[in-house]
């Protein structure tokens, strides 16, 4: 009976003791999991967290721009000319009133904004003209490219898609090498069969166009044969498929804004486009251009 008692004792106090070892595992699983336990940090799970989104800075102290004729005032002023001082994005007339005008004042605008864009630059010249703009080391750069490789002397000619997208990531390569954290504003590429639409109402437009302007789209601009509209729509798809390079380039970098589209959309009617060749913005129009860049870039979130 002793040796039976014995025995009972011992093997009451294991199970009292095992149970007593699965209440200690059990509660340091829990505060492990929860309670007022801290959650396991990223190294718990072998990944590091993710990088917060930077703000977008609404108010740039600095701007360079870079681009084509429309970013050179080009026609705004006089027949085939540059007029800089009627340019969007950095002119300095007041009928304008220059989204750098807007960002940084009259004062600062005249010293810390640069236009390095000229007039005929297709997006092949983009990285050089980029390589000039980040000497100045500007906190926003402009990108207004693109017309030209479509307006070219036949359809057949047009820059490929996949050249105008090699260009543009090679020129925001060269962008972020010497300046990772500038702010980008990039904008779309005109609707140039609108422009043909509205111009050709203009008997002194169409003369100046036989010159030489933008012949893909506004060559023998009367014609409304199906082969001439073939040619209209092929430009216009080009046009499509450039803004969607744009877009997809802009958004795989963080600091980098596209338009959404609005100046490939906006309207440009007869006092907005210039009237000595009916196809670039009037001083009228290079303001509306200042109006949407303005309105972008002042947004603490794009807008839509």
């Amino acid at each position: 009976m002793r040796n039976r008692r014995h025995r009972s004792r011992s093997r009451g106090a294991v199970a009292l003791a095992a149970a007593a070892l699965l209440g200690a595992g059990t509660l340091t699983a829990c505060d492990a999991q929860g309670g007022n336990a801290s959650a396991p940090g990223p190294s718990a799970h072998g990944k590091p967290s993710p990088k917060p989104t930077p703000t977008w800075d609404t108010t740039p102290r600095s701007l360079a721009a870079v681009g084509d004729s429309i970013t050179r005032g080009f026609d705004a002023c006089s027949v085939l000319s540059d007029c800089p001082e009627a340019s969007w994005a950095t002119g300095t007339d007041p009928e304008v009133r220059s989204l750098a005008t807007r960002l940084l004042g009259k004062g600062r605008a005249a010293s810390h904004s640069w236009n390095h864009a000229k007039s005929g630059a297709r997006m092949a010249d983009l990285p050089e003209q980029v390589a000039r703009a980040v000497t100045e080391r500007p906190e926003l750069v402009t990108v207004m490219v693109g017309a030209n490789d479509a307006c070219r002397p036949t359809a057949a000619a047009m820059t490929p898609v996949d050249e105008f997208r090699d260009d543009f990531e090679q020129a925001m390569r060269t962008l972020r090498r010497s300046l990772p954290k500038a702010q980008v504003y990039v904008a779309s590429v005109p609707n140039l069969k609108r422009l043909w639409s509205q111009g050709r109402t203009s008997p002194l437009g169409k003369q100046v166009w036989k010159l030489g302007i933008c012949p893909s789209m506004l060559g023998d601009p009367d014609d409304l044969s199906a082969t001439a509209a073939e040619r209209r729509d092929t430009v216009r798809e080009r046009v499509v498929a450039y803004n969607e390079v744009l877009e997809d380039v802009c958004d795989k970098d963080r600091r980098c804004r596209y338009d959404g589209g609005a100046v490939f959309d906006y309207r440009f009617d007869g006092d907005q486009l210039s009237h000595w060749d009916w196809f670039h913005p009037s001083k009228n129009g290079q303001s509306r251009l200042a109006e949407l860049a303005h309105r972008q870039v002042t947004a603490r979130k794009p807008v839509a």
